[in-house]
């Protein structure tokens, strides 16, 4: 009998080992590195007008690299100014890693780090008891509204603590994306409980719609490398399954026949494509900025 299956984010240690696998297997965070370098210098050209501080907040900012990317473009349109970057992220290994990094930074005298060890709802609920709400001019979550229970409301929330200049940018992965054909079809068999839900850019437009938020949109190409998947007992091939299902063990775990159909799901022309004997996974994000 197969053991029942789990959500990956119970095992918090099996779920960094295959995100860290993701990002060496993906252009995940080349794809964002290219988007930074090339359209938020346009983006964030307001956001700084006239002040001496500027306030960033990162939610869910991880291990720090893509915050300091966009940091450094912020400090290039701004010299000189200081600028508060307040971070949100609940894992305490990701902090420590993204202090590390900022310690062997240079240029970053004029930055002034906060981090908070919290969920993106720990830190709301926080700040309406403490009866804060501390306006930002530039707001970023990035790869992180899986892992919110309420996306509209916590979407409302940050929008609403914007600058009258200001920008919040959120990205996801796409409706184009491998995730969105592999998730539409079979999430309803993955062990998501409340941990975790699926959004992609479709759905999240969908939600500013509704909400009548101006917004563009940003196509951001990417793939995840996903060959080992296809080799029976591959240590490495096991975690990218566990981090494609969101499920520990999904190998182990789930039913023969699920695995047969995500695995065939998997090999489709809509979620991947083959190349030089590679199997590469559509990881293809969104990037959506939001104005206040």
């Amino acid at each position: 009998m197969a053991s029942p299956m789990r959500n990956l984010l119970n095992d918090p240690d099996r779920y960094l080992q295959s995100f860290r696998l993701f990002l060496a297997n993906s252009t995940e965070h080349q794809c964002m590195q290219e988007f930074v370098e090339r359209q938020l210098a346009t983006l964030i050209a307001s956001i700084g007008n006239g002040k001496t501080t500027i306030n960033i907040l990162s939610v869910g900012g991880g291990a720090g690299e893509i915050d300091l990317l966009i940091l450094s473009k912020v400090q290039a349109r701004y010299p000189g100014v200081t600028i508060n970057n307040d971070v949100v992220e609940p894992s305490g290994d990701q902090i420590s890693k993204y202090k590390e990094r900022v310690a062997k930074t240079s240029n970053l005298e004029n930055v002034k780090f906060t981090w908070h060890k919290e969920t993106a709802y720990e830190y709301e609920s926080r700040m309406n008891a403490e009866k804060k709400s501390k306006k930002w001019d530039f707001i970023h979550m990035i790869q992180m509204l899986y892992y919110v229970k309420d996306i509209p409301a916590t979407i409302q929330y940050f929008h609403s603590l914007l600058e009258t200049q200001a920008k919040l940018l959120i990205i996801v992965v796409s409706g184009m994306s491998g995730w969105e054909r592999l998730w539409k079809k079979y999430g309803s068999s993955f062990p998501l409980d409340d941990l975790c839900s699926y959004i992609s850019s479709a759905g999240l437009k969908r939600i500013l719609d509704s909400a009548g938020l101006k917004y563009q949109v940003y196509e951001l190409p990417s793939y995840m490398d996903i060959t080992s998947c296809f080799i029976e007992g591959s240590k490495d091939g096991e975690l990218l399954l566990d981090f494609l299902t969101e499920t520990c063990e999904f190998s182990k775990t789930a039913s023969p026949e699920l695995k047969r159909q995500v695995m065939e799901e998997l090999r489709k022309p809509e979620c991947s494509e083959e190349r030089d004997g590679k199997v590469l996974f559509n990881n293809t994000l969104s990037a959506i900025v939001i104005e206040p």
